[in-house]
């Protein structure tokens, strides 16, 4: 669950190549800070707003641009995440962080996996998934920042603290206090290959409304999260118990004539995207445990799935 980076390099020529170099780390780091590829475009077209602002000589001055740009999207990011709890009040329904399919699947990809601007890839790896997101999401702003920057991209504690504002200790202290919520929601994974036969299994028995075997299929005591930030048809709060996310699920099939079920990967796990006429209109994300499904997250919100019609967020 580690992405390599050296935050503390020697000294690094300036140049445009040399600082755009950066991107992709850069927005790695706001994506998993965030849970938003879009907000996390904005604070890195800021960051870099920021380096250009300043005069030749004072970018001269900078022993290490890479560890300048993070320093400044890790703060941009500390801000944005203060100020998203106030808006996510306001938010209809339940907030789920964007979806991001597989770099190999975006739309105007090219063979091999390419996509138009390679710097613009997320790493998919475990600290993407989306329940590893939404636990991140609960965390205070200084936690998740804290951990992330150390436990994820191995930050050392002293840069975090440069970053947050607060003592190494403080921030030690954050950290471990993130794990320990991650520890207290996480369940045992089941393997890759499993999790693609399940979700697999689920699509069939979707499409065949097969409702039996839908509920084997889910664990139970099972959740369902359906995020259409108000803007289209959905589920405000979370529904809870096998037998009512299947009910709910069938209704909403039959409401939708003509939607076409595609197996995808969702955040680097198998996960679903429904489309009508060519245009995805919701991206489903899983998590399973031993053969069962325990969550399901279903993304409706336009805004959230530009990445799958467009391949930008913008």
């Amino acid at each position: 669950m580690t992405i390599q980076s050296e935050p503390g390099g020697g000294r690094v020529d300036p140049g445009l190549s040399v600082i755009m170099s950066e991107r992709r780390q850069l927005i790695n780091l706001a994506y998993r800070l965030l849970g938003s590829l879009a907000d996390a475009e904005d604070v890195v077209q800021e960051t870099y707003a920021r380096w250009y602002a300043m005069s030749r000589r004072q970018q001269d001055a900078i022993a290490s641009p890479g560890a300048w740009l993070t320093r400044v999207a890790g703060r941009i990011c500390l801000n944005v995440l203060s100020s998203a709890r106030a808006r996510r009040e306001t938010y209809v329904g339940e907030w789920i962080p964007e979806p991001l399919p597989d770099p190999g699947e975006w739309p105007g990809g090219r063979p091999g996996g390419a996509t138009a601007d390679p710097a613009d890839r997320i790493t998919l790896d475990e600290s993407v998934n989306l329940a590893f997101l939404v636990v991140l999401d609960s965390m205070t702003p200084a936690e998740r920042v804290a951990f992330v920057l150390h436990d994820v991209f191995r930050y050392s504690f002293a840069e975090v603290a440069d970053i947050v504002g607060r003592t190494p200790a403080a921030c030690r202290q954050l950290a471990s206090s993130a794990r320990r919520r991650i520890r207290g929601t996480q369940a045992p994974v089941a393997p890759a290959a499993r999790q693609a036969r399940i979700v697999k299994d689920f699509k069939r028995a979707l499409e065949a409304g097969d409702i039996d075997a839908l509920i084997g299929l889910l664990d139970p005591g099972a959740t369902a999260v359906s995020d259409g930030g108000g803007l289209v048809s959905t589920t405000l709060h979370p529904i809870e118990g096998a037998e009512r996310i299947v009910r709910s699920l069938v209704r909403l099939r039959g409401r939708l004539r003509g939607l076409t079920i595609l197996e995808r990967t969702v955040n680097g796990r198998p996960g679903l995207v429904a489309q009508q006429d060519g245009v995805t209109v919701s991206v489903y994300g899983f998590e399973v445990a031993g053969d069962r499904i325990t969550h399901i997250w279903a993304v409706r919100n336009p805004d959230k799935l530009r990445p799958w019609t467009t391949g930008s967020p913008r």
